[in-house]
């Protein structure tokens, strides 16, 4: 005996639903080319003459307005080798101590049941809410006395000081969602705490790209710390090297979008790299 297998009916869209998709999709496509767009510009007339810039700054270059002496100019007259290096020691040390730091505390938050550990949970969400820019006069002053002014380590403190409330209160919800039960196996089978907590790590490896991704993104792109705890040229981060540059050559127009393309499109590429473990990693965090 055959089953005749009745054709599937498409489910009808109202036209209001419709429009409102459609609405939705244009105001997401306009938000996309306003940040993606000026980015654009800006990289295209890097390559350009003065000229070229001010003769049509919407048009590409062409043989007559291309250029590349704005890159010359920068690489000849700043410091960005030194300035790129620089970031980058800043902002894998912060990732590193965020990383491990934020782990190991969110971790005791969760196992260990101590009568302070809300208290604790609460001062890491106070934390979060308040803006360390803040304490810059207090903070000056400490690095002043531990004698690490002008110093990348500086630098480095502040910026996993100001990442780790958010990173504890991150890790502590994929921790919370860890099966008890996998912990207490590999309790009963002999696993210390150290043990325990690296056999739960690959679990909430989601939570640690996601960690790694937000910090990276503020500190690459800070300028306001540096300016006060790093000033110093051997220790200027690529923000810094680009805004003093931009106010050295004023006038060099090419050299001034070049310093531009070469401090936005490394962040640009970083986040383009890691938006889908930062888009996931907030999303399923703080949905638990």
């Amino acid at each position: 005996m055959t089953t005749v297998t009745q054709p599937r009916q498409r489910r009808r869209v109202r036209p209001a639903d419709r429009a409102a998709n459609v609405g939705l999709h244009a105001a997401l496509i306009a938000l996309s080319l306003g940040a993606v767009v000026p980015v654009l510009i800006v990289v295209m007339n890097s390559f350009k003459t003065t000229q070229g810039i001010f003769g049509s700054f919407l048009a590409p270059p062409d043989a007559e307005t291309f250029s590349v002496q704005g890159y010359l100019n920068v690489f000849s007259r700043g410091n960005f080798l030194l300035n790129y290096q620089n970031s980058l020691i800043v902002t894998v040390s912060t990732i590193v101590l965020t990383i491990v730091l934020g782990t190991l505390a969110a971790w005791a938050l969760v196992e260990y049941r101590v009568p302070i550990a809300p208290a604790l949970a609460g001062f890491f969400v106070i934390g979060i809410m308040l803006p360390i820019r803040l304490g810059t006069v207090p903070l000056l002053k400490t690095m002043t006395a531990w004698g690490i002014v002008d110093t990348l380590g500086a630098l480095v403190l502040v910026y996993t000081a100001m990442q780790l409330p958010l990173a504890i209160a991150l890790m502590t919800t994929y921790f919370r969602a860890v099966p008890a039960e996998l912990k207490e196996a590999a309790r009963i089978d002999g696993a210390g705490e150290w043990r325990t907590l690296w056999i739960t790590l690959p679990i909430v490896r989601v939570g640690i790209a996601a960690v790694a991704s937000i910090t990276m993104l503020p500190v690459w792109n800070d300028l306001w710390f540096p300016l006060i705890l790093a000033p110093g040229k051997g220790n200027q981060t690529v923000t810094l090297g680009v805004q003093q540059f931009v106010g050295q050559f004023q006038s060099d127009y090419p050299a001034l979008l070049a310093a531009l393309t070469l401090g936005a499109v490394p962040l640009v590429v970083l986040f383009a790299v890691f938006s889908k473990q930062y888009i996931a990693g907030l999303s399923k965090g703080y949905g638990k």
